[in-house]
């Protein structure tokens, strides 16, 4: 099991959310709200965390990760660095663990790691000075405890309290860390129903989801409920399963205003993004009045904020 509290019951480190306490989740929602700010609105700043270096260290391509920690840091005084991997020496065969330790040799107290292979993130925690932090940005296709905390505090701007609502995440759940991350935390705010709608291909392991029904058609998935989270689908994985192509996969599992109709009235739509428009969503459904995928991705400052602060303020000058 991954470690990721000081002695004292501090937050430290954030890689999943699978381990952390409803208190815990309830804090950081509440303090990412403190952040949040209407589009439009001039965004929070502060000084928690002056003194404070942060690396980015991204291995996988990020628009929307990489500004949101970096801005998230920026707003706060720290000092943010990103780090190019194809630039470093990591190409040259340097390892992660020794990048990281040759880091922590220029002082940096934060490590904001995105990465392909499954396990580093673990591996890179339990090696790190003792008053170092390291955080997710997405691990493989395990886990991006960011984003589902502020797909959390997207579902509770909108709709209020998570626990009587029925949601439906929609696509390519297998090899989605958003969707496990998703799954975490409503699972921890005890959300009424967790439904996944998936192509058989792209149903995860029958031992992940516990307790989730599970549906391989989109109008029975979308029946009454009160969210839907889109998936991005994978073009880069279309050859290595059973899937039809975009415009097939658009007819049987895009989401369009006949199927959004299925769900209430009210209900919500979500996107991780990026978006592959015309294939797991239509563009007027995106760009519609049900959508909250821009408010998603304003709140993925707020909650950056949050998580760094909580983790950090303590090192800060």
């Amino acid at each position: 099991m991954i470690e990721q509290r000081r002695a004292d019951g501090s937050l430290r480190h954030l890689i999943t959310l699978e381990t952390l306490r409803r208190d815990e989740i309830e804090s950081l929602l509440l303090r990412s709200q403190h952040f949040a700010r209407a589009i439009g609105e001039r965004p929070p700043t502060g000084r928690s965390l002056q003194g404070v270096t942060i690396a980015n260290l991204f291995t996988e391509p990020s628009t929307r990760t990489r500004v949101s920690f970096e801005l998230a840091g920026r707003r706060l005084g720290a000092e943010v660095v990103n780090l190019e991997v194809q630039l470093s020496s990591r190409v040259k065969g340097e390892s992660m663990l020794d990048t990281i330790f040759t880091l922590q040799a220029l002082h940096f107290d934060v490590f904001v790691i995105r990465d392909a292979e499954p396990g580093v993130l673990a591996h890179v925690s339990s090696h790190v000075a003792a008053g170092v932090s390291v955080l997710s940005a997405g691990e493989a296709h395990l886990s991006h405890p960011t984003q589902g905390l502020l797909d959390a505090l997207t579902i509770r701007q909108h709709k209020g309290s998570i626990e009587p609502l029925s949601i439906a995440i929609v696509g390519d759940i297998r090899h989605s860390r958003v969707a496990r991350s998703a799954y975490q935390v409503l699972r921890i705010l005890q959300a009424h129903e967790i439904r996944i709608v998936a192509p058989p291909a792209l149903m995860p392991e029958a031992h992940e989801f516990v307790g989730c029904p599970r549906f391989e058609t989109l109008e029975r998935g979308l029946e009454g409920v009160d969210v839907i989270m889109m998936l991005r689908i994978q073009k880069e994985r279309f050859a290595e399963t059973a899937i039809p192509d975009g415009e097939e996969y658009f007819l049987r599992y895009g989401l369009t205003p006949a199927r959004l109709a299925r769900a209430r009235p009210d209900a919500i739509v979500m996107h991780p993004q990026p978006m592959n428009r015309g294939i797991e969503i239509a563009s007027d459904i995106a760009d519609g009045p049900q959508s909250v995928i821009r408010s998603q991705v304003s709140n993925g400052v707020a909650v950056r904020m949050a998580v760094l602060e909580t983790v950090a303020s303590r090192l800060s000058s």
